[in-house]
């Protein structure tokens, strides 16, 4: 993807991530997956006469239901990525996805608490052979959605921690460059896996130990994880969404780039316009203050740095 900078008139503001297309069609093929083993419980359950069946098949639909978010995401930054309409390009508009996904996420997690407790309260007869294999098959399926997903689910950045490591979903922290979008739809998809592994491990111990309250003790479980999952999704789209400054170190460097000379960085906001993109507002002082370009050039060595407005302002004497 080529950067286009403020010196260059008529200039674009495309910030969509490096890998935008190549997500998108991974998102859909995850969704495709998912779909087919929707239609397939739910026509077992009614063949069959499996609850068990038609209420996985249903969940099923629920995160192909939030994945679709992510996937028309993608679709309408790409489309309108010329948009002038967007002033900062569509770079955002997957984070917006995210912070969605990640409602529908804290959702789900609440449900399966609550269904969980009221089995707790009043147990219910359990296939276990039946829906075990179901859970099995889910896993199966969801095992193969993480890694199309993974492939593109970035641990490279230049985030406050100075790298991105995705799978430390419960601390919130996510590094500036990284595809929330993508991320929200991973949380899905590694949230049907963990409720699949949970299931199978309650309903083998249930069906020879004969602990049948391990079931909804584990889904309570599951349930919890998943939402600090989903608040941490919320936390870090929300950020993004509000324009909060994640990424100190690429301020500081923006700062001591500028201040090369004589300068004085008195104002800075930097933020976030699209994955591994950021904008940035410069107001300086300096005894001789050069042209924006050259304090622009003084920026070329941080790609991530895409969209610059400078202001200078002469000084008598320079500011200690």
């Amino acid at each position: 993807m080529h950067v286009h900078r403020t010196e260059h008139l008529g200039h674009d503001h495309v910030y969509l991530g490096d890998d935008h297309e190549r997500n998108e069609r991974r998102t859909w093929w995850v969704i495709g997956l998912t779909l087919v083993m929707m239609v397939g419980e739910v026509v077992a359950g009614m063949l069959f006469g499996s609850m068990a069946l038609l209420a996985d098949g249903w969940h099923m639909a629920t995160h192909a239901g939030a994945l679709s978010i992510t996937a028309l995401a993608y679709a309408y930054a790409r489309r309108h990525a010329r948009n002038a309409r967007f002033t900062f390009g569509t770079g955002k508009v997957g984070d917006l996805a995210g912070f969605a996904s990640a409602l529908i996420l804290a959702v789900i997690a609440l449900l399966i608490a609550v269904e969980s407790l009221q089995r707790f309260l009043a147990p219910v007869p359990i296939a276990f052979t039946e829906a075990t294999a179901v859970a099995a098959l889910g896993l199966a399926v969801n095992l193969v959605s993480a890694l199309l997903l993974r492939g593109g689910h970035s641990h490279a950045g230049n985030g406050r921690r100075g790298h991105d490591h995705d799978h430390d979903h419960e601390h919130g922290h996510t590094a500036s460059g990284a595809d929330l979008n993508l991320r929200a739809a991973y949380l899905h998809v590694i949230a049907d896996a963990l409720t699949s592994v949970a299931a199978i491990l309650a309903l083998v111990l249930g069906r020879w130990l004969g602990w049948v309250w391990l079931d909804p003790v584990i889904g309570v479980a599951g349930a919890v994880l998943i939402g600090r999952w989903s608040l941490g999704l919320m936390r870090a789209t929300g950020e993004v969404l509000l324009d909060a400054a994640d990424d100190t170190a690429l301020a500081q460097a923006v700062r001591e780039a500028i201040e090369a000379g004589d300068e004085t960085v008195t104002d800075l906001h930097l933020w976030r316009v699209g994955p591994g993109r950021h904008a940035a507002i410069v107001s300086l002082v300096a005894a001789q203050p050069l042209a924006p370009q050259e304090y622009k050039a003084r920026l070329a060595h941080l790609p991530q740095v895409v969209h610059v407005s400078i202001e200078a302002h002469r000084c008598q004497e320079h500011p200690q």
